[in-house]
């Protein structure tokens, strides 16, 4: 079978890509079970100059990797080169900090020694969407690879020279060649893969249909699945707030990458108080966004990933409308380009509210009071990540305490980082990313109880 990499801006075929046949994917996955037995044993102090060296290349080739970023999905080339960064950053973190984070921790109990040891388990298959194609790939694979595991990888289809990159970036850091390995591959391929007896695990980040699909695989094989899924996200602003500073940060929450990433802010829940101003400087900066070409500096908002995509947001907008929606501006479709939007008199049981939009769409619902707002803050079915702007640490810790999701973000837009643990609940996913939660997520935790010698 054969994929094409079509550039969204140009909607022009980039590049072709045949895919691997049954027999050459069972062969990688063989190397990276053999790569295994040898890189467990590897000291973390060589991994860690490898990951080092990683971080350098990418650094050295980041406006060749953001380019081809942005020829393939779409994003700013500006954006684009700070996923990059952020990549690069992942993997100084894990090189400095994987030693410590799965050290021996030794505890008190009956025996003379007991301790817990946290072993790598083997090769772990990584299925990765589009709209982060660099950034969702390295925060996995930095600290599974300094945990001792190898990885393969699944790319979305769309973005698969990105992947074959990644690749060339860690073997060209010195990493054996079965260490990281891009697999070429159609979803139907996936699941023979998850049964091979060399992978121990899976993580996912994508939808909620491919996460159902890839857990109950992983089930029946009784192997481990960390999911990060979709994400309707929640920004609040309460009636003290600093309201310059929440429609600065909510625009750049939620026009990213076009709107395309599961951490945007998407449900914007304004008190009554400060709706009209808030709604008047927001509408002024969204308005003032220039969609264009991404590898233009001037430009903000590029155009989406895929038609599908733009087909989907503008669906379920004209379904938000037909039921009460308004369109303060924006609503308008141009070939892949969907036009920085947004909707008032938004309220559940609309697509707008209970959906997720992954674009540049801000749907606006206006609550009477914290209470209200926190109540329809946790009104989704999606659980990843909230933001509340107020200048009271009072009825800050209300949120804090009582949201049902992932990650709370004070005064600041829900981001990634590898210092934090990242992951949602309800339909948001399971299992954690990053930090030292994120790299414990694939070893195995072994108990170990020293008797009398």
């Amino acid at each position: 079978m054969k994929f094409k990499s079509v550039n969204p801006y140009s909607l022009q075929v980039v590049e072709e890509f045949e895919s691997l046949t049954d027999k050459e994917v069972m062969r990688k996955l063989e190397v990276a079970d053999d790569t295994f037995s040898r890189w467990k044993s590897v000291p973390f102090a060589s991994r860690s100059e490898r990951m080092l060296e990683a971080a350098r290349i990418l650094r050295v080739n980041k406006d060749t990797c953001a380019r081809n970023i942005t020829i393939e999905m779409g994003k700013t080339l500006k954006e684009a080169i700070a996923e990059i960064e952020k990549c690069a950053w992942a993997c100084e973190y894990y090189a400095a900090h994987a030693a410590a984070f799965l050290a021996d921790e030794h505890i008190k109990t009956d025996a003379p020694e007991s301790f817990v040891r946290y072993d790598p388990i083997g090769t772990i298959l990584a299925i990765m969407p589009w709209n982060y194609p660099y950034w969702q790939v390295f925060r996995f694979a930095a600290p599974a690879l300094m945990a001792g595991n190898v990885c393969v990888l699944k790319h979305a289809p769309n973005v698969f020279r990105c992947a074959l990159d990644i690749q060339t970036v860690f073997r060209n850091a010195g990493f054996p060649e079965g260490v990281f390995q891009s697999l070429i591959v159609d979803v139907d391929q996936v699941a023979p893969i998850i049964s091979h007896p060399g992978v121990k695990a899976v993580t996912l980040t994508g939808s909620e249909g491919a996460g159902a699909s890839v857990a109950s695989w992983a089930g029946k094989n009784g192997k481990k699945t960390v999911l990060e899924l979709g994400g309707s996200n929640a920004f609040v602003v309460l009636d003290d707030a600093d309201l310059e500073a929440a429609v600065n940060v909510g625009v750049q929450a939620r026009m990213m990458n076009a709107g395309q990433s599961c951490i945007a802010a998407k449900r914007f829940i304004l008190v009554e108080e400060i709706a009209n101003e808030f709604m008047e400087k927001f509408r002024e900066k969204v308005m003032a966004l220039r969609a264009g070409d991404p590898l233009d500096d001037r430009t903000d908002i590029g155009p989406l990933a895929r038609k599908d995509l733009a087909d989907k947001l503008e669906d379920q907008v004209n379904r938000s409308l037909a039921v009460g929606a308004k369109a303060v501006c924006g609503a308008k479709r141009m070939d892949n380009f969907y036009l920085p939007t947004i909707l008032t008199g938004v309220s559940p049981g609309m697509p707008a509210f209970d959906e997720e939009l992954f674009g540049p769409v801000a749907a606006v619902t206006v609550a009477g009071s914290d209470d209200d707002a926190l109540k329809l803050a946790n009104a989704s079915n999606f659980g990843l990540g909230l933001s509340v702007f107020t200048q009271s640490k009072t009825r800050a810790e209300k949120f804090i305490a009582h949201s049902e999701d992932g990650a709370v973000f004070i005064n600041g837009l829900v981001k990634s980082d590898p210092r934090l643990p990242f992951g949602g609940t309800k339909h948001s996913g399971y299992g954690r990313e990053l930090s030292s939660h994120g790299i414990r997520e694939f070893v195995n935790v072994k108990t170990v109880w020293v008797g009398k010698w």
